[in-house]
């Protein structure tokens, strides 16, 4: 079984975890590290995978929770800059001299009994600062829908003097899985406009989602490559609030006393239904 193999077949047996999706954003030539504890997890295996945008995951390391130190894995083995900071509680990737050809997502995942658990994910951003080139990624922060709506998420992407074709991808991160890509947007599209007067480019994107339900809910990330740039958007948090249905119910009170005139009260009642 070859190493492609591997990968696809341990990716099949993961376990779904509570893992959050971090970000972080570093200057190349800077350095980062990436850390993932282990306690309470109760494997004995520890993993990185590298993963860039519309590619494969990569294995990088492994790490034996009985063993001193990890090992890399093919070319990572012959770059001294990354290291691994490992003992019974940690297993950390650290990243010197940074390249724009390191960002991508980092999976820090553990192994037992054959179940793979995501334990940290990292999405790393390597800027250039030598670059003119100008991006930015907008969201808006949140959308409050209902069970059975659908909703439009917008994504809008300014681009400076670059006008090369670029991609914009959308990933997912909610407490109940690991985050990963749910939809591509390739090239150009028929809503981009350029400004009058400016080099600013602007393009439109939307994404949309149909017949929601509780596994919707999450944080959806819009992410552009352009240029040999990855920008991530802060995201848009989709909240799904429960419909509550008021019934009035009316209840009759009378005088029990015949002598004296009858005064009927109404009550009403509300009861609340989760549907």
């Amino acid at each position: 079984m070859n190493k492609l193999h591997l990968v696809v077949v341990l990716l099949c047996f993961y376990k779904e975890s509570s893992a959050s999706l971090h970000f972080e954003s570093v200057f190349v030539g800077q350095e980062v590290t990436l850390k993932c504890f282990l306690e309470g997890t109760g494997a004995n295996v520890f993993f990185w995978y590298k993963q860039p945008l519309g590619q494969k995951p990569q294995l990088m390391s492994e790490f034996f929770n009985h063993k001193e130190i990890g090992t890399f894995a093919d070319d990572f083995k012959k770059d001294p800059r990354f290291e691994l900071q490992t003992n019974e509680d940690k297993n950390n990737l650290k990243i010197s001299n940074v390249k724009m050809s390191d960002s991508a997502t980092y999976y820090c995942i553990s192994s037992y009994t054959y179940t793979l658990t995501f334990l940290e994910a990292y999405s790393l951003h390597v800027r250039d600062t030598s670059s003119d080139i100008q991006t930015s990624v907008d969201q808006s922060s949140s959308e409050n829908i209902h069970a059975g709506d659908s909703v439009t998420l917008n994504c809008t992407v300014h681009t400076g003097s670059c006008d090369e074709e670029h991609r914009v991808y959308w990933f997912k991160d909610s407490e109940d899985s690991h985050p990963g890509l749910i939809y591509t947007h390739g090239g150009r599209n028929d809503q981009c406009e350029r400004k009058n007067n400016t080099q600013t480019h602007s393009c439109f994107y939307k994404l949309s989602i149909k017949n929601l339900t509780e596994s919707h809910a999450g944080i959806y990330y819009c992410a552009v490559v352009s240029c040999g740039h990855i920008l991530f958007g802060n995201g848009t948090k989709l909240d799904l609030t429960e419909d509550l249905h008021y019934a009035a119910l009316s209840h009759n009170k009378a005088n029990k006393s015949r002598r004296q005139k009858t005064d009927i009260t109404n009550e009403a009642v509300y009861s609340s239904i989760k549907l």
